[in-house]
C-alpha cells in the first residue's frame, strides 16, 4: 500500500470520525492534509468522501426514514418533518452556490483562518453548552418549522472552513431551546441533503479537473468515512446525553492552538 493511500484511509478515518461531532470534519482534514502535503484537484477528495459520511446516515436511520417517506402521503407529522429539514437545507444552497469560488479558492486555502476558527468556535460551544436556554423541544423529528429555518440559518456559517456544519446548526439548535440529544439527531437528518448537494455541486463545477486516476484513494477514503461516521452517529446521541458538548469544545479548542502554533513556526 502506498504512503498516498495510506493518507487517504487515515483522512477517510478522521471524515468519518469527525463528521457528525461539532468539531470541524473540514477542518481537521484540511489542516492534516497541509501538514502531511496532502493535495486533491480542486479538493475533490476532501468533498467526496463526506459521501461515505452521508451513507453512514442512511443506513442508520434507514428504516425510521423510509417510514416517513411512505407515511408521508397521508401523515400530516411526516410531511412536517420532511419540511422542516428541506427549509433548513435551504440557506445553505443559496449561501453555498453564491460563495462557492470564495469558499473553495480563498477559504479552503487559508489554514491559519481555520485554525483561528476551531479555537472560536470550541469557545462559542463550550458557553452555548452551558448557558443554552432551557429546552422545550425534545424530538427532532417535530420541530417547529420556524426554528428549523433558524437552524438552517446558522448552517450557513460553517462555509467558512474550520466553523463546523455540525457544530453550527448544534450551537442554533441549543440556543433556539431544543435539548441536546434532539439537536444532534436534527443535524444528522439535516447533513443528508446538505453534503449530498455540496458533493453533487462541487463535482459537477471542478468536472475539467477532477484527477480521474485519484478514484482509487476517493474510494478508500469513502470506505473508511463510511465504517467510522457509522461508529460515530451510534455513539454520539447517548454521549451528549450524558455529557454535552464541552468536551468537544475543549478538543476544537487544543487542536487549533496547536495548529496555529505549528503555523507559525
Amino acid at each position: 500500500m502506498s504512503d498516498t493511500t495510506l493518507v487517504a484511509a487515515a483522512l477517510g478515518l478522521i471524515e468519518g470520525l469527525t463528521e457528525f461531532i461539532p468539531v470541524s470534519s473540514t477542518g481537521h482534514l484540511l489542516l492534516i492534509g497541509h501538514f502531511l502535503g496532502f493535495n486533491s484537484a480542486g479538493r475533490s477528495f476532501e468533498v467526496v468522501i463526506q459521501l461515505g459520511a452521508v451513507l453512514a446516515i442512511l443506513t442508520v436511520y434507514f428504516g425510521g426514514l423510509a417510514r416517513v417517506v411512505i407515511d408521508a402521503p397521508h401523515s400530516a407529522a411526516a410531511r412536517r418533518f420532511l419540511l422542516s429539514v428541506l427549509v433548513a437545507f435551504l440557506p445553505a444552497v443559496f449561501v453555498g452556490v453564491l460563495a462557492h469560488g470564495f469558499i473553495k479558492e480563498v477559504l479552503f486555502e487559508t489554514p491559519m483562518l481555520v485554525a483561528v476558527m476551531l479555537v472560536l468556535g470550541g469557545i462559542i460551544l463550550i458557553f452555548v453548552d452551558r448557558f443554552a436556554p432551557t429546552p422545550r423541544h425534545h424530538d427532532a423529528a417535530q420541530l417547529p418549522i420556524s426554528v428549523a429555518v433558524r437552524i438552517g440559518l446558522f448552517q450557513c456559517l460553517a462555509m467558512i472552513p474550520g466553523t463546523s456544519r455540525s457544530g453550527a446548526t448544534i450551537v442554533g439548535a441549543l440556543l433556539m431551546g431544543v435539548d441536546k440529544r434532539a439537536a444532534a439527531e436534527f443535524s444528522f437528518f439535516l447533513s443528508i441533503p446538505t453534503m449530498a448537494g455540496a458533493v453533487g455541486f462541487d463535482l459537477f463545477q471542478n468536472r475539467e479537473i477532477l484527477d480521474i486516476g485519484a478514484l482509487s484513494n476517493i474510494a478508500v477514503g469513502f470506505a473508511m468515512a463510511f465504517v467510522s461516521g457509522m461508529l460515530v452517529v451510534k455513539w454520539l446521541l447517548d454521549f451528549v446525553s450524558r455529557n454535552g458538548y464541552a468536551p468537544f469544545g475543549w478538543w476544537r479548542i487544543l487542536v487549533g492552538s496547536v495548529a496555529i502554533v505549528m503555523l507559525l513556526a
